[in-house]
């Protein structure tokens, strides 16, 4: 007898499906791979990742999860009601869900709240015998011990990375913006022994992607201590190359940089956010010092580590000086590439309250809220100066010849002593990372900001115009 099928799907279209836009990421988040981990083997399980493919809603599964943090809620409601169409029984979960679920129940007939590892076996157990309640909360911070690894196995093989899996949870750092600040979660670590049974769990997987990884950590390195034993325990595994994202203070431990080499780090995300030390102190990022970027910058192409940054714009200290001058402070910076994105006041923050309070917000559809759209009016510049800012920046830095440039940069920097052949074959890879990091963010830029430039600086001069009168 044929099991009951579960289909999972991790949202990612915002704005509608009728002109969709898929992602060039190299790796998928780590949500749909770690619940297909945590489903118990009495239902088969499909895994969907929509920045990479569209919905088929003539799936034959008997129940749909979706996954959506908030940018993603109205779209979510929408795919919900189409699948109820269709007779199927519909879940929701991730981050939006498990922040606002008065918001999210109505449109499903199960609604998980928190972190799935300690309820999701009881929901799935519950949809297979028919008795499913409407909601299910897990407990407030869980330990973070015996989790099951991640459905590697399920992941499309479009991504270069399927291994994905985090070593915490959380951030010990509050700034203004982050979703993270909306529940004050505490920061957890993960047994290390479950980080590295996460990266050797399937052997079945052909051999390159076996040697590659992200960890998706929201700041690995907020136990330092913590980080630097996972990070001994990776490089016994000779990985090709991990990427790895966390803050700027861990670079100022010296054993903990010189471990990211150890174990082959290839790329780094860090926030930078901004080159303006006003701009860093109003969204309470005070420990990114702007004067060490350079610095920091050039320690980690000399250890060979791509950094691909959050740059954003429209925070409250912002002035257009500051823009006119980014262009070239970037380039004296020279991150290998940066993750633009325009500040975005997500409901429950610091940020959002401010806006609110100081009747800031010019638009409150939550679509919108994704990094490509301007959604509050900032204190001390336009909305044109944004989104002027936003494409003269993105017109220079990702433009060929600057490319080129801090290519080189790159791969002129780097002072260790490893084989040469090792080199040359760790190179060619990281320089394939670097090329398609660059090229998709200006390709991000052309498809999906530029276009919403119009709509939200009228938006932004009419709600100006209708607070005059």
């Amino acid at each position: 007898m044929s099991k009951p099928k579960l289909l999972i799907i991790v949202l990612f279209q915002n704005l509608g499906e009728e002109y969709p836009y898929y992602a060039r990421s190299p790796a998928p988040p780590l949500a749909g791979a770690l619940v297909a981990g945590l489903t118990p083997p009495i239902v088969d399980v499909e895994l969907h990742h929509e920045m990479v493919r569209p919905i088929n809603y003539n799936t034959d599964a008997d129940f749909v999860a979706l996954s959506f943090m908030d940018y993603c809620s109205p779209h979510a409601f929408e795919v919900a009601r189409k699948f109820h169409e269709r007779g199927k029984i519909v879940i929701a979960g991730g981050k939006y869900a498990s922040t606002f679920p008065d918001a999210v129940i109505p449109h499903f007939d199960v609604t998980v709240v928190g972190e799935a590892e300690q309820v999701w076996p009881q929901v799935v157990e519950d949809l297979v015998n028919g008795r499913h309640r409407q909601v299910y909360r897990a407990p407030f911070a869980p330990p973070l011990d015996n989790i099951p690894p991640p459905r590697y196995d399920l992941v499309e093989p479009v991504f270069p990375v399927v291994m994905v899996t985090e070593t915490s949870r959380g951030c010990i750092h509050r700034c203004s913006f982050c979703q993270l600040t909306v529940e004050n979660k505490p920061y957890r670590v993960r047994p290390v022994k479950d980080v590295i049974r996460d990266l050797t769990a399937i052997k079945t997987l052909p051999y390159p992607k076996r040697k590659l990884a992200m960890l998706m950590d929201n700041n690995f390195g907020g136990d330092i201590e913590h980080a630097k034993e996972v990070l001994r325990e990776i490089a016994r595994l000779k990985m090709w190359a991990i990427g790895i994202q966390f803050s700027f203070d861990c670079l100022h431990d010296k054993e903990y940089v010189d471990l990211l080499v150890k174990a082959n780090c290839g790329m780094a995300f860090i926030g930078l956010e901004s080159l303006n030390e006003p701009s860093l102190a109003a969204i309470h990022k005070r420990h990114n010092h702007v004067d060490e970027y350079q610095q920091l910058f050039r320690m980690l192409r000399q250890r060979r580590i791509l950094t691909f940054t959050g740059m954003m714009l429209a925070i409250d200290e912002d002035t257009p000086q500051y823009y006119e001058d980014l262009p070239d402070n970037l380039a004296k910076v020279s991150p290998s590439s940066i993750l633009m994105s325009i500040a975005i006041p997500i409901p429950g923050t610091t940020l959002h309250k401010r806006v609110v309070d100081e009747n800031r917000l010019t638009d409150t559809n939550l679509a919108n809220y994704d990094g490509d759209h301007l959604c509050f009016q900032p204190r001390s510049v336009t909305a044109a100066d944004v989104f002027r800012a936003y494409k003269r920046i993105n017109r220079l830095f990702f433009s060929i010849p600057s490319i080129l440039s801090r290519w080189w940069r790159f791969v002129t920097a780097y002072s260790g002593e490893e084989n040469p052949a090792v080199q040359v074959v760790r190179t060619i890879l990281i320089s394939v990372f670097f090329f398609s990091l660059n090229y998709s963010e200006r390709d991000h830029a052309n498809r999906r900001v530029y276009a919403n430039a119009s709509l939200s600086v009228g938006k932004s001069e009419a709600e100006s115009a209708k607070k005059r009168r």
